[in-house]
């Protein structure tokens, strides 16, 4: 999930989930929608840049890796 230096951060308020993916744009940085950080600065499927939960359990696992 790493290649590098990263900040984790939970970010905590309603719909967090959906309104992040949808900042942060469709894993394929080809297929996301314009003014997405993926879109912007991914490079590929394995390089996109940035990572985010897809629902509350995984949010749940992938917040004590690092808390």
């Amino acid at each position: 999930m790493t290649s590098g230096p990263v900040v984790p951060m939970v970010l905590e308020k309603e719909n967090a989930i959906d309104d992040l993916r949808a900042l942060i744009g469709a894993t394929d940085p080809a297929e996301a929608a314009c003014g997405t950080i993926r879109h912007e600065i991914g490079r590929d499927v394995e390089k996109n840049s940035v990572h985010a939960s897809d629902s509350d359990e995984n949010a749940a696992r992938e917040i004590s890796f690092f808390f």
